[in-house]
């Protein structure tokens, strides 16, 4: 048996677990983690707690790695001078772009705990061949130099800002994955198929499509569907709107009049 704790090295990422070893952590404590990519800095995500040694289907699991140490003020410090650096290799490197004149869009750099390697994030509607910036990077900081090019959505995650609605963006605050997102979860919760109405800041669907999708599901199946003939105690109309959340049907009865009613009114359907 040992004692696993969750590691999170930014906000709204991913949670890894760690060996917790002897020491006693809290939440959002500081620690020094070893990673694949040697020490890092994160913060306690979830508690310790106690983990048996066999995965799933009764499979030994693979040695987890360990919590190092907790963090120092000399580590603050350390994270403050790879900030700078990252900045002056984001700067550098947009400066190369632009004199290379390739097609890319450079949005974010981050440096290993121990500042031996730089990965710069970019954007780009195909292949870019950056052989040559590689190397204009690797003379100027003598570290090593890693491009990844990613997706729309996770750049909006690491960047960050304000959703439609206000509040930040949810997958860089709170998700740690993307889910699938479709037009169809629009339809079913009644929104408008605009799409820069249904679109978040990184242009594709909204995530939060997929949070009430669920609950809609469940409402929709106690409701007729658009276009059926019901009929009520004083009625007998055509079905022209439904709002879920309230649980009313509005209807279109005889003389082309509308009335709203409330789905327990409806007797039956035709």
């Amino acid at each position: 048996m040992g004692r696993t704790v969750g590691i999170r090295f930014k906000t709204g990422g991913k949670i890894y677990d760690f060996d917790c070893g002897v020491f006693v952590l809290q939440m959002s404590d500081p620690v020094i983690v070893e990673t694949e990519k040697g020490l890092g800095l994160g913060t306690v995500a979830r508690i310790p707690e106690e983990q048996g040694n066999g995965g799933p289907g009764g499979k030994p699991q693979a040695p987890l790695k360990k919590v190092f140490r907790k963090a120092t003020e000399e580590d603050f410090e350390q994270r403050l001078k790879n900030q700078a650096l990252e900045q002056e290799a984001h700067t550098f490197c947009i400066q190369s772009i632009k004199s290379l004149g390739l097609q890319m869009n450079l949005f974010s750099v981050e440096s290993t705990f121990d500042a031996s390697r730089l990965t710069f994030f970019f954007t780009a509607d195909g292949r870019v061949d950056f052989r040559q910036l590689v190397k204009l990077l690797v003379k100027q900081f003598r570290v090593r130099i890693e491009m990844r090019q990613v997706g729309i959505r996770n750049q909006a995650k690491m960047c960050g800002g304000l959703g439609r609605c206000g509040r930040e963006f949810c997958c860089s605050t709170f998700m740690e994955k993307f889910d699938p997102v479709s037009i169809r979860m629009a339809k079913e919760q009644g929104l408008s198929l605009n799409p820069t109405k249904i679109s978040g800041q990184c242009g594709r669907l909204m995530c939060c499509l997929t949070f009430e999708n669920k609950v809609y599901q469940e409402l929709k199946a106690n409701f007729p569907a658009m276009g059926k003939i019901v009929r009520t105690r004083e009625h007998t109309g055509k079905v022209i709107r439904l709002n879920y959340l309230q649980q009313r049907v509005a209807l279109r009865v005889e003389d082309d009049q509308e009335i709203e009613i409330s789905i327990d009114e409806i007797i039956s359907n035709q």
